[in-house]
């Protein structure tokens, strides 16, 4: 399954692609081959970036599971004034070969939606998550209250976000995209278990990275 976000560029780019091959090969010209092949490798690669597979979740109702796919690369405690004192964030570093799809981690409801502007330094570094332009999504339930913080990179500068305010997203469910490598986070209370440690690769919308104490 392709991402729609990715029709705008592949829509255009195999209609330019097609007549190119065609004359390409009827006439034996060499700079339109070596065009057409190149464009055609472009094709192919940004059918796997933007590849949306469907994911299988996990059967325990209480999973927050990991809102994209990558390597998380901080697991840390902060005080966050929506999630509450001690709150736990886990930082998931997504480079330019891992799905771009964000996910919801966990049932809930947009409280608020904010963009704020910043800098594009590479999204593995520890400060990029302060320094850096960024979507923040406030999530809640009648269980808790969650953030997820989708910020861009040194070639992500392109965030596409889905929620607004009062939309209600379930476990899995499509968030938003994030164009090239970027980095997402989430902020979960403290009385929320974490199952992932750094280190771990993780499959967006499959991966159980956290659970709901009961």
């Amino acid at each position: 399954m392709i991402a729609k976000e990715g029709r705008l560029f592949l829509i255009p780019l195999v209609l330019v692609t097609f007549p190119i091959g065609v004359f390409a090969h009827a006439y034996s010209n060499q700079l339109l081959i070596v065009t057409y092949y190149l464009l055609g490798f472009f094709t192919l690669f940004l059918l796997y970036f933007f590849r949306d597979p469907i994911r299988e979740l996990p059967r325990n109702p209480n999973a927050f599971v990991s809102p994209a796919d990558g390597k998380i690369i901080s697991i840390k405690t902060i005080d966050d004034e929506h999630a509450g004192k001690s709150s736990i964030e886990i930082s998931i570093y997504l480079n330019l070969f891992n799905v771009h799809v964000v996910r919801s981690p966990f049932d809930g409801n947009v409280e608020e939606v904010k963009i704020v502007e910043g800098q594009f330094i590479p999204a593995f570094e520890h400060n990029a998550s302060d320094v850096n332009e960024k979507t923040i999504v406030k999530m809640k339930n009648p269980d808790c209250r969650y953030k997820i913080r989708k910020v861009a990179g040194l070639i992500a500068r392109r965030i596409i976000c889905y929620a607004e305010k009062n939309i209600e997203f379930k476990r899995g469910s499509r968030m938003g995209f994030i164009r090239f490598g970027s980095r997402v986070d989430m902020i979960v209370p403290s009385n929320i278990k974490i199952i992932a440690k750094e280190g771990d690769r993780v499959l967006g919308g499959k991966t159980i990275i956290a659970e709901l104490s009961t």
